[in-house]
């Protein structure tokens, strides 16, 4: 469905096929993510090289890993915040690795858009958590939120 709707936004041209690529890739985070509550290195490292490879054709061509430099730094900041406050895991480096992603693909400010739907997507989700399950102990995967952020972009994307 997520193919589809590129192909209808975009036609048949070359930006059809690069988002549909970083279209499956963002999919894949968010069912293998949601399952087994993992960012898959061998899917997420080939993707940044394919995303920092095209940020370099960008204008200026510095701004995509500039972003994604930004975005990875943000998140390992709050990972090592939230496992001082918390005293165990908050964060996987998967979740700081998907934000580095996210920052190449997207450039400024497209980037801070995502990861504000990811991260406000995460919120709901784990407020009706707390209320269905009467309890704040539990966790919930977030790339799976950030992955969604990131394809709400991408569609908006030319």
């Amino acid at each position: 469905m997520v193919l589809a709707a590129f192909g209808y936004e975009l036609g048949a041209t070359w930006l059809l096929i690069l988002h549909c690529v970083f279209g499956l890739v963002l999919v894949q985070v968010v069912f293998f993510d949601l399952e087994h509550r993992l960012i898959l290195d061998r899917v997420i490292f080939p993707a940044m090289g394919l995303a920092l490879a095209l940020s370099i054709f960008s204008h200026p061509w510095w701004a995509g890993l500039a972003t994604g430099l930004g975005a990875g730094l943000l998140f390992a900041l709050i990972a090592l915040i939230g496992a001082l406050i918390f005293k165990a895991e908050a964060m996987g480096f998967g979740d700081v690795k998907l934000a580095v992603f996210i920052g190449l693909l997207l450039g400024w400010p497209s980037t801070v858009t995502a990861l504000f739907y990811g991260v406000f997507l995460a919120g709901v989700v784990s407020i009706g958590y707390v209320i269905w399950k009467r309890s704040l102990k539990g966790t919930i995967a977030y790339g799976p939120y950030l992955a969604v952020g990131a394809l709400i972009l991408l569609f908006e994307m030319r």
